[in-house]
């Protein structure tokens, strides 16, 4: 007999879906005082699910994952219970210092959020100062829990 928590889990293809049609996740890092330090961030895809985000270079996040890259993404939705669908990723952060890669990201994530498919180059070059101080977040998943109530029918 399954368990709940087998019948609420998100098949992959569930996954990639849910992933693809968030906005906002929540990137929780390791604060040099030992409490999480939780951040709402905007992100892209890159290929099926990779998560990548950017930040400012001089950012807290980002000295947090200088000393310590292990963290958490979650992204979640629903207003009741009956209704909540999520998913936690626990991994480690990558800091990519590239200029062109932090500008392809925030031209990613520019079009998630309704800017054009395909930034013209004036665009992009338009985005190249904002790039200039910002380094990418790549996520690396190593595990993972996703929960969609709705799947329990009712039952609870």
């Amino acid at each position: 007999m399954p368990s709940r928590r087998d019948e609420i889990r998100l098949t992959p293809e569930e996954r990639r879906a849910f992933l693809a049609q968030g906005r906002t996740i929540y990137l929780a890092t390791n604060g040099r005082r030992g409490f999480p330090h939780v951040v709402a961030m905007w992100y892209a895809l890159d290929g099926d699910d990779t998560v990548v985000m950017t930040t400012f270079r001089k950012s807290q996040k980002v000295r947090n994952l200088e000393r310590d890259p292990r963290s958490s993404l979650l992204l979640e939705e629903g207003d009741r219970y009956e209704r909540l669908k999520g998913l936690l990723l626990e991994g480690r952060c990558e800091i990519v210092d590239d200029e062109e890669r932090t500008l392809a990201t925030l031209a990613a994530i520019a079009s998630r959020m309704g800017a054009a498919a395909h930034p013209t180059r004036e665009v992009l070059e338009a985005m190249r100062p904002q790039a200039r101080k910002r380094v990418t977040l790549r996520f690396h998943a190593e595990r993972e829990a996703s929960w969609d109530h709705a799947k329990l029918g009712g039952r609870y």
